[in-house]
């Protein structure tokens, strides 16, 4: 935890309210997200018991299961989301521009430029809470590999026609949400975090209700007041007011009314089957109906206040204002959605169980990268974000008082201007230290040479490029003197690491070369860029 966030924490505990962690909104927040609220069964993680799902906050879809041990119901409800999601990712798919992309060639190994198509847009998914997310990981997991009859006409239990379709997008979203700064999949509480300091620890933070409290609490309750009711107030009947964000339900929920709603309705359905179709069979099954209607209205009772919840947060990111840079990373969120497009259209496998050596290195790497460029990117979009690198030695906010033109040794000289600059931060610099400033949107080098008074702050730095190829460099390359200027210590864009080895040459110590009839590797999101 930085300083700044901190400091921020503090001052949330003293004034009772959520203090600013930044001033632009750092993720994509799409005009038309699906919101997706999950329930599951009390004990088993992989057993759904219902959801709402819909882009629109008036018109939720409610899905439920009346018995979640019941593999028909549960296949029941995994059509019915796979109708409630596919075709929300399905209008995204087929809206397309040109574009181009970078390639490896295969002969020279040199990367090249070419056409390619882009979807327009991407569609995004949000639920309410970090649990949520590995929720979506385990439902796409449980369903990418299921068998369906036209797959396999003698195949037990066979799954419905586009449920493993549904659980290789719900994976690929699964595996995009681990990459640093990617919007495809986001959960609602990680969103507010990352914008707003409460008073509260980060496991409270995960609590939706408690969260949305210290950000607007009610009149004449501080944030902490309104928290600690969100997370313990009851009704008469013992049940919480405001419940959990979900997947996992209220144990006095569980008890109480949820495990007798579902025991009538086993016997319901025990009583119908043994009616046949005798003279009790019409009035077993108007009770095996009210069983049913009261299942779904003690579930929709349960995650209609996180589903209000997870739009209000909407609405309270969307109050700010996009940071510059994320169009640029949902722009790769867009190559990832188009690039998964293309696999499911090639007849391509579902995604493996186990990733390769090679490939597991390979998203490792590429999360890194993406880690290290989202922070840098936040920095320079937010001045309060950047504080807290300043006040880290990572970087500086100087003033030019000085600007001498110098030029290299060399047989054709390059511009080389010498800068005088003031400051009052503390940064970390050595020797010939590199610092980098923003130039139209593209990092620009400077060295430290040295610093001239280090009691006033006044430091000495050399521009080193970006100022075109001829002896005298291009307008507006270099500042002025009385400019300010943020420089960082970091670099604003990442280099790519060593080469990996291709999957054949992986040596035997990780893995040796795949199986035959092993699935085959998977593409890392990087590949497609």
């Amino acid at each position: 935890m930085s300083l700044i966030s901190t400091l921020a924490r503090l001052e949330a505990v003293q004034s009772g309210q959520a203090q600013p962690l930044a001033t632009v909104r750092h993720r994509r927040v799409a005009d038309r997200p699906l919101v997706l609220v999950p329930l599951t069964t009390s004990g088993e993680a992989g057993a759904p018991l219902g959801a709402l799902v819909g882009t629109d906050r008036d018109a939720p879809r409610l899905l439920t299961v009346a018995q979640p041990r019941d593999r028909d119901l549960r296949f029941a409800f995994l059509a019915e989301l796979a109708e409630a999601v596919l075709p929300y990712l399905d209008a995204y798919a087929e809206v397309i521009e040109p574009a181009e992309r970078s390639e490896s060639d295969p002969e020279t190994g040199k990367r090249v430029k070419v056409e390619a198509e882009l979807c327009v847009d991407a569609p995004q998914l949000i639920v309410p809470s970090r649990p949520g997310l590995d929720f979506v990981r385990l439902l796409g997991r449980s369903m990418r590999f299921r068998r369906t009859a036209e797959d396999d006409p003698d195949t037990p239990y066979p799954a419905p026609p586009r449920v493993p379709l549904l659980g290789r997008w719900l994976t690929h979203y699964g595996e995009r949400a681990r990459v640093p700064g990617s919007s495809l999949l986001l959960a609602a509480t990680d969103l507010l975090n990352r914008h707003w300091a409460t008073g509260q620890s980060s496991l409270e933070d995960q609590h939706l209700g408690a969260l949305l409290a210290w950000l607007a609490p009610p009149e004449g309750l501080s944030g902490g007041e309104a928290a600690l009711r969100a997370e313990l107030d009851r009704d008469r009947e013992g049940q919480l007011r405001c419940p959990p964000a979900g997947p996992a339900t209220d144990p006095a929920f569980d008890n109480r009314l949820l495990a007798p709603a579902v025991e009538s309705y086993d016997r319901a359905r025990q009583a119908l089957a043994a009616a046949e179709d005798g003279p009790g069979a019409e009035e077993q099954l108007a009770l095996l109906t009210a069983a049913e209607r009261r299942i779904r209205e003690l579930l929709a009772g349960v995650m209609l206040p996180t589903w209000d919840a997870v739009w209000d947060g909407l609405d309270l990111l969307r109050a700010l204002p996009e940071g510059p840079r994320v169009a640029d990373r949902w722009t790769r969120d867009r190559w990832s959605f188009t690039g998964h497009r293309d696999r499911v259209r090639a007849g391509e496998p579902p995604q493996p169980r186990r990733d390769d050596a090679v490939t597991a290195a390979q998203k490792l790497a590429s999360r890194e990268s993406a880690q290290a460029r989202l922070e840098a990117q936040e920095a320079l979009d937010d001045p309060l974000v950047l504080a807290g690198r300043r006040l880290s030695g990572e970087a500086f906010l100087a003033e030019v008082t000085e600007v001498v033109m110098a030029y290299s040794e060399s047989k054709r000289p390059s511009p080389r201007p010498l800068l005088t600059v003031r400051t009052d931060d503390r940064p970390h610099l050595g020797e010939r230290t590199k610092v980098y400033r923003s130039l139209d949107g593209k990092p620009q080098t400077a060295e430290f040479v040295r610093a001239v008074d280090e009691a006033d702050g006044t430091l000495l730095l050399r521009l080193t490029d970006r100022m075109g190829r001829t002896r005298e460099p291009a307008p507006g390359s270099v500042p002025e003197k009385g400019d300010l200027i943020a420089w960082t210590l970091f670099e604003h864009d990442q280099r790519g690491g060593p080469k990996l080895p291709d999957p054949e040459e992986t040596p035997w110590t990780h893995g040796g070369p795949p199986r035959e009839s092993a699935a085959p590797d998977a593409m890392t999101d990087e590949d497609i860029l």
